[in-house]
């Protein structure tokens, strides 16, 4: 009885502490009334470098993550003879 009382409560926690990061989307065109403009939602920031950037990383990682693997395993990939 205790675990499914403690099990309820941190539900409950959970179910609302998401509720404190909730916000309100934006105003279009970054606030102003006036039909037209071209700001985009957000503002238009440029991203295409970043993610240039983070793909760069990923692939270096995953390079360095395979030679440790197979200095680890001596290139033998759990063969079981």
């Amino acid at each position: 009885m205790k675990n499914i009382k403690n099990n309820s409560i941190t539900a409950i926690f959970l179910l609302f502490s998401a509720f404190a990061f909730t916000q309100t989307p934006p105003p279009p065109n970054n606030g102003t009334t006036g039909s037209g403009g071209s700001t985009p939602v957000g503002g238009g920031a440029p991203i295409g470098n970043d993610i240039a950037i983070l793909i760069t990383i990923s692939i270096s990682y995953a390079i360095v993550r395979h030679y440790k693997n197979q200095q680890t395993n001596k290139g033998l990939y759990f063969d079981s003879k």
